[in-house]
């Protein structure tokens, strides 16, 4: 079921998670490189990549004659202060467009700084420095098992999205990550994420705000995406993307996203 009534045409969105991969410069741009030429061949597709910190710099140099976007993989929701090995917004502003807040991962890892509360914050800092915040959401398997998929994601995404206006959440991208997908090599199947993805995610922002802000943010699928099940995703009406996290760190990553646009 879905529940976007308002038919809206959705940019699909590819980002690219390189987690802690490829940090030193030079093996990070030797990839980008590669990348570059047959990324930019592709037409009516948004790309993002999210290297490391430390190659951010470096990157948006190579990238900057392209349309491809940089993003950063998390930040502090502050601007300034003693916040040691942080990140601000403040840092990325003309650096990159987006960046990853609420990744289950640092939700696993980083406590108070990546709690609900933390990513609802930076997803506010994020918009007020026009950075599009890729916010993620997800179950575990014990929770996907036992049927709590659509509440438990649908409270990420009202925790996230709390005290914003329709037109902020519009602004906003959310990627549907299964915990238990993550590097497993198990993808949850496409009619699975699509309808998680409708009732969960889409019904919480319909709910929380109206069915248009529902219809028109972007909803992106991530765990353990491929060049061979992508096409399957795509072919979902509420799935607008994905977020790629191992199959990103190869030159097989150009053919993910021209399956990506085929839809095959």
């Amino acid at each position: 079921m879905n529940r976007a009534l308002i038919p809206m045409r959705r940019r699909p969105l590819i980002a690219a998670n390189w987690k802690m991969h490829l940090g030193h410069v030079e093996e990070a741009l030797a990839l980008v490189r590669r990348l570059r030429r047959g990324l930019s061949r592709i037409d009516g597709i948004d790309l993002v990549l999210c290297p490391p910190f430390t190659v951010l710099a470096s990157m948006a140099e190579v990238l900057r004659p392209t349309s491809i976007a940089l993003g950063a993989q998390t930040m502090h929701w502050e601007n300034r202060g003693a916040h040691t090995g942080e990140v601000s917004p403040a840092m990325l502003t003309g650096l990159c467009r987006y960046v990853i807040v609420g990744h289950s991962e640092r939700r696993a890892s980083s406590g108070m700084l990546e709690n609900d509360a933390a990513v609802n914050r930076k997803v506010r800092a994020a918009l007020t420095h026009e950075l599009t915040p890729i916010i993620c959401v997800g179950e575990d398997a014990a929770r996907n098992e036992s049927g709590e998929t659509d509440d438990f994601v649908g409270a990420q995404v009202r925790a996230a999205l709390e005290g914003l206006a329709a037109d902020e959440v519009r602004q906003t991208v959310i990627a549907y990550e299964p915990i238990w997908a993550i590097g497993t090599g198990r993808s949850a199947t496409p009619a699975g994420a699509n309808r998680t993805i409708a009732l969960g995610i889409r019904g919480a922002v319909a709910d929380r705000f109206d069915e248009e802000a529902a219809a028109s943010v972007r909803v992106l699928y991530g765990g353990s995406v491929t060049a061979d099940n992508i096409g399957g995703f795509m072919a979902m009406p509420d799935i607008d993307g994905a977020l790629v996290g191992g199959a990103s760190l190869q030159p097989g990553f150009v053919e993910l996203v021209r399956h990506a646009v085929s839809g095959t």
